[in-house]
């Protein structure tokens, strides 16, 4: 056998995990990183230009699509790595001509909890590569890893290797804001397809908001025609199946959020009498704020129309939306904002409370949910924890909620999950990806200070917000590091089924969507996949900068705009730009 050591353009960025005396082998970029790689000699072999991928003969709908999706990528990316690398090539093996796959279980449903491994191997003297998976699920999984190993032009694809990969949450998401801006369907769908090709698996669509309605539904579709921002700024039925079904053929389920009683001053357009506090300006001098943000109006609990029109709406939702989660949002519930209403003022007077209010919501909304339409319900954590309003326990049985954290970190978490809850993270401490771009209020003083801050009041300078409450911004490396079982016990652990990073759109719409989910979403991708801890238990994000900086690279190349982490200087010369 006649073996050479050649350049081309293929990168290898992820060492074996199984094996520490490999450490000093070429590396192969897979991101996110594989469970589990052996490649004891390292060695590459050219990628046939006929080169197929061969399905099992079952013919399943959207495994077929993804197969005919990854043919088309592997043989025309043709991908070159920033820093093109030393590697074994043999000349005595023929060229890969395929991949054949095959999967145990073509009926598994794309839903939480399905099996997303797969085992991928390619021989180095074989022309037929092999790759195998429980559902067609994991396959998809498999097709991407497959992709990300094929470099150079002519491609070339690593041989002698063998990866056995699944991921660590089951839960692994991205949230995208569409009512305080809007985005035009196809930014969804290239949002979609990066979360694929990072292995993530749900989208979480926040659908609605106080500031617009932008879904139209069959039941009552002058929540959007009167709560929208007009016509160009609809999701029709037809946009919602389409989203769903592209979602479907990348492995992504798609989770709609309505979020109510609070954060609905959208369907006052529609109905102003099921609103509280409606179209006020949010924070009146001298008096109590009646949102956390512009927009103000609430769902009233008291008035009997809310509930029709929100059974109205669940329904058609859930027609739409075939996935088994559906979010109903109960965040930040405003307790002025009731309280501007005359009937609520006359049920506090007697001695009702805020919590029976949204108890009282809770128990007329949640059966519908979980029983007629037969989903498992997410509530934001405020429902159990809200620091002003909130409900008891017994009105969320735990076999049918799951509660999505967004403050104090690890702690809330814990609360969470040590009451018996399945967990989902966002807390905006290391995942809310609008955190760090200023205020966006308008006839805000503070900003014009020649000199220094006001002493003992920093906001323009250092120790100031600048004016986002959630500052800083959060790097790739604050996401990376975060430990979302940090603090827990083992029971607890199993309890937080994985996490979403967010994109509140107050300052995003689809100009800036790519830059400010990628490659931040990518670094959390990673850890809820295969984890930021090497197999020595220590945290690999030093590792991880050369890698992301050469994964982020080839994102651009599929049409992704991301952002850039460091100079391009600092990605030809590893190392180099570290801080220590």
């Amino acid at each position: 056998m006649a073996t050479f050591f050649l350049l081309f353009p293929l990168l290898i960025v992820i060492t074996p995990i199984q094996s520490s005396s490999l450490q000093t082998t070429p590396q192969i970029n897979v991101w996110p990183k594989p469970t589990f790689v052996s490649w004891p000699n390292p060695t590459a072999n050219p990628l046939s230009p006929s080169f197929r991928i061969l399905p099992s003969c079952h013919d399943h709908p959207y495994l077929r699509r993804a197969v005919a999706r990854y043919n088309r990528l592997v043989l025309t990316e043709r991908h070159c790595p920033i820093l093109p690398p030393l590697l074994n090539f043999s000349s005595s093996f023929p060229p890969l001509l395929s991949l054949s796959l095959s999967v145990a279980d073509f009926s598994s449903p794309l839903r939480h909890g399905v099996d997303e491994s797969y085992s991928l191997s390619i021989s180095a003297s074989a022309s037929s590569a092999n790759l195998s998976a429980a559902t067609p699920w994991g396959a998809m999984r498999g097709l991407e890893t497959f992709s990300q190993l094929v470099y150079g032009d002519p491609p070339f694809v690593p041989v002698g290797i063998d990866i056995y990969d699944f991921p660590l949450f089951p839960h692994r998401g991205v949230l995208l804001d569409t009512s305080r801006n809007f985005y035009p369907v196809g930014d969804i769908l290239r949002t979609i397809r990066a979360m694929s090709h990072n292995k993530l698996n749900v989208f979480h669509w926040h659908i609605t908001d106080s500031q617009s309605f932008p879904v139209l539904l069959p039941s009552e579709p002058d929540l959007a025609l009167k709560g929208s921002y007009g016509p160009a700024f609809l999701y029709s039925p037809a946009d919602i199946r389409r989203v769903v079904d592209y979602a479907s053929s990348h492995g992504v389920r798609v989770v709609p959020e309505i979020d109510a009683p609070g954060h609905t001053a959208s369907w006052a357009k529609a109905y102003p009498e099921i609103v509280t506090c409606a179209n006020k300006f949010w924070a009146p001098a001298g008096g109590e704020q009646l949102a956390a943000e512009p927009g103000t109006g609430q769902l009233n609990p008291l008035n009997p129309k809310t509930y029709r029109v929100v059974r109205n709406v669940l329904r058609d939702v859930a027609e739409l939306f075939p996935e088994s989660f559906l979010h109903a949002g109960g965040d930040e519930v405003n307790t002025a904002c009731w309280e501007d209403d005359p009937t609520v003022k006359s049920f506090i007077a007697a001695g009702g409370t805020h919590d029976e209010l949204l108890e009282l919501f809770i128990n007329a909304t949640r059966p519908l949910v979980t029983s007629l339409l037969n989903r498992t319900v997410v509530y934001w954590e405020d429902v159990l924890l809200g620091p002003n309003v909130k409900v008891d326990a017994t009105a969320l049985p735990p076999e049918t909620t799951v509660l999505q954290t967004w403050n104090n970190g690890p702690a809330n978490t814990k609360r969470l999950a040590s009451a018996g809850y399945r967990v989902v993270v966002s807390s905006w401490e290391f995942y809310y990806l609008d955190c760090g771009n200023g205020g966006w209020m308008g006839n805000d003083s503070r900003y014009d200070r020649q000199e220094d801050d006001e002493p003992g009041v920093p906001f323009n300078g250092p120790g100031g917000n600048g004016g986002s409450w959630c500052a800083p911004f959060k790097s790739w490396q604050r996401v990376y590091d975060y430990d979302i079982l940090h603090g827990l016990s083992e029971e607890e652990a199993g309890m937080v089924i994985g996490g979403e990073v967010a994109l509140w759109s107050e300052q995003s719409d689809e100009m800036v969507v790519d830059g400010k989910l990628w490659p931040r979403a990518a670094a959390m991708a990673e850890t809820m996949w295969s984890g930021n801890r090497d197999e020595n238990g220590r945290k690999r994000y030093a590792q991880a900068t050369d890698r992301l900086n050469e994964w982020r690279h080839r994102m651009v190349g599929r049409g992704i705009r991301a952002e850039p982490i460091q100079p391009l200087w600092c990605a030809m010369n590893p190392g180099m730009c570290n801080l220590v």
